[in-house]
């Protein structure tokens, strides 16, 4: 039963991408940050097979422990069976069990899940049809945003500087002339994944198949990019209050130092080997050119809520973008909240400021 006074919440994370384990972490961090004065939270978790749980919600619970990721299982809850309400907004529980009816009547729902099956516009679908307010972008964005193809496509179309690369689909091989165009060394990534999962830095030809064959993995479409030697350089986009412009943060960039060649899943999540610069020692027409452009592909992509939106700084300090997040990481090492929080805007009120938007723009069309 809904708590009188409180804003209903559903957390919902883990999921069925390579990124399970760094959403249940950013699940913990967003669960550890809301007011229970202001919120009752309903934490739901998808496992890996996609089988919803009821679970505590307990953030302990969705740490990184010993280098090992937490994990949603089938015993972590009550089962919950969902469909949308044909009486009116929300979602159905089907399950008997009095747990799962908990979910019953949510006021909004943070999707804190990265990746296909989350981030891509699948369960922002779901949510649209059930008529639930939820934090993060639409459909359409969500979907163009995963896919590295079409935010590159839609960007250039901005007149947002993108590198080179070339789109491989399934059975699609690199000709010698796109060879020759892009160069090495190269980076070879699935298109519609996140947190580095299956990319890998090629120095050689003779190592692209395998390295093709590593991101099909994960998605048959691929991308060959050339590499940019350059600063990494992030800016989180947050949608303007009450109806205003987006909002640009300060800038951070990433140094990756021990003994990682390169910003991998390792170096982000496991191993302690970034340092941070927030803000980026970057100079202010710098600074400002990132921002410009940061908030011009958050518009152009049609984003709403939130984005972390990735960019190469040159030695001559030409700035190309290199991809957008949709719903970036929470995690306490997270570049997103970290960059806000230098803004002025801490943890807590950030969420609650996402939560609010969320409320306040409603589904449907906008």
């Amino acid at each position: 039963m809904t708590t009188p006074g409180k804003t209903r919440v559903a957390i919902v994370f883990g999921g069925r991408s390579p990124e399970h384990g760094i959403s249940c972490v950013s699940a913990g961090s967003v669960l550890g940050a809301l007011d229970p004065d202001e919120f009752e939270v309903v934490p739901v978790g998808i496992t890996r097979a996609g089988k919803w749980v009821l679970t505590s919600g307990d953030p302990a619970q969705l740490a990184i422990s010993q280098r090992k990721l937490p994990e949603i299982t089938a015993e972590a809850g009550a089962d919950i069976v969902l469909r949308a309400d044909p009486t009116g907004n929300g979602l159905m529980v089907l399950d008997p069990t009095e747990g799962p009816r908990a979910l019953a009547d949510v006021d909004v729902v943070f999707p804190v899940l990265h990746g296909a099956y989350g981030e891509d516009g699948t369960i922002q679908g779901m949510l649209e049809m059930a008529g639930i307010p939820y934090v993060g972008a639409n459909v359409f964005a969500s979907a163009a945003a995963m896919d590295k193809e079409f935010t590159k496509k839609l960007c250039a179309a901005e007149g947002i500087p993108i590198g080179p690369y070339v789109v491989l689909r399934n059975g699609m091989t690199l000709s010698e002339e796109d060879r020759q165009r892009l160069g090495l060394p190269v980076f070879v990534k699935p298109s519609r994944a996140g947190s580095s999962f299956g990319i890998t830095k090629v120095d050689d030809w003779a190592q692209l198949d395998a390295a093709v064959a590593t991101a099909r993995q994960i998605d048959p479409k691929v991308l060959v990019e050339a590499a940019i030697v350059g600063r990494e350089i992030e800016c989180g986009v947050l949608e303007g209050e009450a109806g205003g412009a987006p909002e640009a943060s300060v800038l951070a960039e990433v140094r990756v130092i021990s003994d990682h060649d390169w910003y991998d899943f390792e170096a982000k999540y496991l191993d302690d080997a970034c340092e941070y610069d927030i803000p980026a020692g970057l100079p202010e027409q710098v600074t400002r050119q990132v921002r410009e452009y940061a908030v011009r592909a958050f518009t152009a992509l049609d984003c709403a809520g939130l984005a972390r939106v990735d960019f190469f700084v040159t030695p001559e300090l030409d700035v190309y973008l290199n991809e957008i997040n949709t719903m970036p990481g929470f995690t306490p090492t997270s570049m997103f909240p970290r960059m806000w929080a230098a803004a002025g805007l801490e943890y807590p009120k950030l969420v609650n400021r996402l939560i609010r938007t969320a409320l306040r723009r409603g589904v449907g069309l906008h």
